[in-house]
């Protein structure tokens, strides 16, 4: 026993002595532990507040489940808590079966007295849609952003409880992407008798602090930046997960993930160094598996900050980036250079845009033309972390900054801690802001609407702070259209408008990575990014 407890303080980095030490105690060691090496530090446990996918990695893909699921490998919709679903023939009344027998998680503070019903459907989404829900300014100053950024409140007129096992949505205009945007992660169901139990012991906001949902996973602990820990939910609906217990190690440098998992401290990592890849492709005790990312890594622009509110400077920058480089240098050629804000694995890509060519005399001669013939000083912010869209935040930067300088271009770089650069985003005080997408339903909408909309704006996805009447126009019509012959040519006319407008330096689409142990069984790659393990094993 003290040889284990000597090893586990010897693994303390990232995983947390009290925590191992309480694994040795438990022998969780000899059960089926899954160790994850994260990239970084969940913004909460609800992802109905977050918008970014440590969050979702952290919170809704181990702890909840919704109405419909994606399947891991494919953008295909699938029953989830939702056994089958009808639509209304003018589009504006959509109908769930409810499964029965679904289970809620417990807690020391709470003790579920009931299975998962319309009430719980209702509470959930009724708590981002009405504004008078004593729980919609509850959650310590967060907005619902997502709900918000796909414009969810302007899409659903109201939700009714037509039984205990039927739900239905009533919407206010028929929304193409509708099914598919429900099984998104603001979209998970929360369990309205645990808030109506926090509400009455008058500690309300416990229902965003520690979860409680019906997924494979049951949250334990947060130690905070180190570790969180879940164990198996037994009563999981689609069955109880072959781990006993799955462990995140928050360990932000990708070189340090990969060190622990040679030494086998974590058993899968995420998103290796792109630098290490053909050392994990030799490693005898790893394999990697490797996907064609639905991502897009950019630089956006916040037009309402000078000189971004220029056209003219936007374009100018756009010229003076050296994609190429940037592509064999931080992605080591792992993806390819982007010219549209969606990937070209994404129907509606236009690809007879033609993208800014890297031409700093062309450049600064426009930067001239903007009234700027001396060059300007702005700041640039970089990603503090990695993400799928982008392995090396801080080295595309000095890249960048190198580019522009050849302008006249004089970029001061920063960056704050991952919870701090989000807050700024969604505040508007940043200048240019280094950020990326992973897709999170597989329709274009997901792109155009939350991160380039007028209302995306408003909840912060929007970067750029870029409201454009003719791009939105756009857009909307393309979500009333169910014909996706019709929806591929607005989305091609909108991708005209954005660049020409250019609120981004669209920058690359990664292909992404995921290094796991021989033990592994089971672990498959998301299209959406995540990392999924209720269906994962461990072999000798």
């Amino acid at each position: 026993m003290q040889k284990t407890i000597n090893k586990s303080i010897r693994l303390m980095t990232g995983i947390g002595v009290a925590a191992l030490l309480c694994l040795a105690a438990n022998g969780a060691q000899a059960a089926k532990t899954l160790v994850f090496c994260s990239e970084g530090s969940p913004e909460g446990f609800n992802p109905q507040l977050f918008t970014t996918g440590t969050t979702f990695d952290a919170s809704s893909v181990p702890l909840y489940s919704r109405l419909v699921a994606f399947e891991l490998e494919t953008t295909k919709i699938v029953p989830a808590l939702a056994q089958s679903w009808s639509v209304s023939d003018d589009g504006l009344t959509y109908t769930f079966k409810l499964r029965k027998g679904v289970k809620f998680h417990s807690s020391a503070k709470f003790k579920p007295s009931r299975d998962f019903n319309a009430d719980d459907v209702l509470f959930s989404f009724n708590r981002m849609l009405d504004p008078q829900h004593p729980f919609h300014r509850l959650a310590a100053g967060q907005s619902f952003s997502f709900f918000l950024d796909m414009g969810m409140e302007k899409i659903i007129d109201k939700v009714e409880k037509a039984d205990d096992y039927t739900v239905v949505f009533k919407l206010k205009h028929p929304e193409a992407p509708f099914i598919a945007n429900l099984g998104m992660d603001f979209a998970s169901i929360l369990s309205a008798e645990y808030a109506a139990n926090m509400q009455k012991a008058g500690t309300p906001d416990v229902i965003d602090r520690e979860p409680i949902g019906t997924g494979p996973f049951q949250f334990v602990s947060y130690q905070k930046d180190a570790v969180i820990r879940y164990k198996a939910f037994d009563a999981y609906w689609d069955g109880r997960p072959k781990l006993d217990q799955l462990i995140f190690a928050i360990t932000p440098d990708a070189s340090v993930r990969y060190a622990k998992l040679k030494a086998n401290e974590c058993q899968v990592m995420a998103f290796p160094k792109p630098a290490d890849i053909e050392l994990m492709k030799n490693d005898p005790a790893v394999t990697l598996l490797a996907k064609e990312g639905l991502n897009v890594g950019y630089i956006s622009f916040n037009v309402e900050k000078k000189p971004f509110d220029n056209k003219l400077v936007r374009q100018a920058l756009n010229l003076a980036t050296d994609k190429q480089t940037i592509l064999k240098t931080v992605y080591q050629s792992g993806g390819q250079i982007a010219k549209n804000a969606i990937p070209p694995t994404l129907w509606s890509y236009n690809n007879k845009i033609q993208d800014y060519p890297y031409d700093p005399a062309k450049a600064k001669a426009l930067l001239a033309k903007a009234g700027y013939p001396n060059g300007i000083e702005i700041e640039l912010s970089y990603l503090p972390v990695t993400r799928p869209y982008n392995p090396d935040g801080k080295r595309m930067a000095e890249l960048i900054q190198s580019d522009w300088a050849k302008i006249g271009v004089k970029a001061t770089l920063n960056t704050y801690e991952w919870t701090e650069y989000l807050k700024r985003s969604k505040q508007g005080v940043q200048q240019a802001m280094m950020f990326g997408w992973s897709g999170d339903n597989g329709d274009p909408d997901n792109f155009f609407a939350t991160l380039l909309g007028c209302e995306a704006v408003r909840s912060g996805g929007n970067t750029a702070r870029w409201c454009n009447k003719d791009f939105e126009a756009l857009i909307q019509k393309a979500k009333l259209s169910t014909s996706q012959t019709e929806r591929s040519k607005l989305y091609e006319q909108a991708q005209v408008i954005a660049h020409e407008e250019a609120p981004w330096i669209p920058l690359a689409h990664s292909l992404t990575h995921t290094p796991i142990r021989k033990q592994v069984i089971g672990f498959k790659m998301s299209a959406f990014a995540l990392h999924d393990f209720s269906k994962v094993d461990l072999g000798k």
